[in-house]
């Protein structure tokens, strides 16, 4: 697990933002004042920068939808057996954004926008409004990723009138210094508009949760901006100069300690939209169900620990940089890497020539496969452990080949895997 930074986590929280306007100061002497300069024409003296975002808001708001779901959940009553009852039934609430990215009518937002409780799959009820209606309409779960914090939504019986989708650019052509204009509905606000620049084109963060909904999510690109982003933000589109959508607004920078409840930085993320136009596919085939991050088919992690947990102990895989460097030399193993236990026949990780070990060795507190090959890197990130992997094929599709560097017996070589169909199951 990478180490994470002392008093900073991210949190999607509220931003305040405060100004104080200064007026300058002109000294009075005895020269007569200039008259008044006629006031301009109110259109006319619209700088260029407001009118593309008046024009962009025009064009492509009426593509966002509010979202709001509702969780049915269960709270057990303590002295309901006193009066033959058991326990009740609480809704819990939530609001988020998405938009139109097709005529069909499919919605792109956050997986945590329509997540149930705990991440159990979605929530037991979503409806979306979109712009200039008061009422909503019921929406169906197309699919969900979790992994990626996406998921594609469909409204149910929405006049075709009213789908608007909005164009998707492309998030690897930016560059650090472009506009950047997000939309949503922060704090419930519908229909809102902030304005910022692209700060950062490859952040690298977690993002999303684990496979099962719920835990950690995997180190990601994001797109890092300064324009507002706040709850209910969440799942609505980052658009450059011209409309297209470049990134989902997803997360802010939090640090703790500031005064109020978790301040914001000022600081966002989005998730690419290359990432999601990846995923689109998979998650319009995936029926309702969800959709999972590639991963190298048939390999066995080399190194297990035992990790003492509230309900026991449990193997858990990790990276050589979790034992001794005297440790590391006496086995001839390089610092961190991923340690290949063992690799199916059969896989295309096997016809590419990555091996596993053959000789196991027992050390206190865990297991070890020596013999095989070490992943130190993939597609020239290091890799440490599982999560690094992950991290190495998230925008990956079928076909698509990653380059593995690996160390055996003290020697360095790459490895090109190409994923199959079994990679995305």
């Amino acid at each position: 697990m990478k180490a994470r930074i002392l008093g900073i986590s991210l949190v999607l929280v509220g931003l305040g933002l405060g100004a104080t306007l200064l007026r300058d100061q002109v000294p009075v002497g005895n020269a007569s004042s200039p008259a008044p300069a006629a006031r301009p024409n109110e259109a006319a003296a619209k700088l260029q920068n407001e009118l593309n975002t008046i024009d962009i808001v025009k064009r492509f708001e009426p593509g966002l939808v509010y979202i709001s779901t509702e969780q049915d959940i269960a709270s057990s009553d303590p002295f309901g057996w006193m009066f033959g009852g058991g326990g009740e039934t609480q809704v819990q609430q939530g609001v988020g954004s998405g938009f139109f990215v097709n005529a069909g009518g499919d919605i792109l937002t956050n997986y945590h926008v329509v997540a149930g409780e705990a991440g159990a799959g979605a929530a037991d009820r979503i409806r979306v409004r979109v712009m200039g209606r008061t009422d909503t309409v019921t929406a169906k779960v197309i699919g969900l990723a979790p992994q990626y914090d996406l998921a594609l939504i469909r409204p149910q019986g929405l006049d075709a009138s009213l789908i608007k989708p909005i164009p998707l650019g492309n998030s690897d052509s930016l560059q650090v210094g472009q506009k950047a204009v997000a939309m949503g509905a922060p704090f419930g606000l519908d229909f809102s508009v902030t304005e910022g620049i692209v700060s950062s084109t490859s952040r690298q963060i977690p993002i999303g949760f684990s496979a099962t909904g719920s835990g950690e999510g995997i180190t990601q690109k994001a797109i890092q901006t300064d324009a507002a982003i706040n709850p209910g933000n969440s799942g609505g589109p980052l658009l450059d100069s011209g409309g297209r959508v470049i990134g989902i607004n997803t997360q802010i920078y939090s640090p703790s300690g500031a005064s109020g409840a978790s301040q914001s930085a000022g600081v966002g993320f989005a998730i690419p939209i290359n990432a999601a136009k990846n995923l689109l596919p998979r998650l319009q085939a995936a029926g309702g169900g969800v959709v999972y991050a590639p991963k190298l088919t048939g390999v066995t992690p080399g190194l297990v620990v035992q990790q003492r947990t509230a309900g026991g102990a449990r193997n858990v895989a990790v990276g050589l940089s979790m034992l001794s460097s005297e440790g590391k030399n006496t086995l001839n193993l390089p610092e961190s890497g991923l340690v290949v236990g063992q690799v199916a026949p059969g896989t295309p990780a096997y016809a590419a020539g990555l091996r596993g070990g053959n000789d196991t060795q027992a050390f206190r507190g865990g297991v070890i496969q020596l013999g095989g090959d070490v992943i130190v890197a993939a597609d020239g990130l290091p890799v440490d452990g599982l999560e690094d992997l992950q991290a190495a094929l998230i925008d990956k599709k079928e076909g698509d080949t990653v380059t593995l560097k690996v160390v055996s017996e003290g020697k360095t070589r790459e490895v090109k895997v190409t994923l199959d169909a079994a990679a995305f199951q």
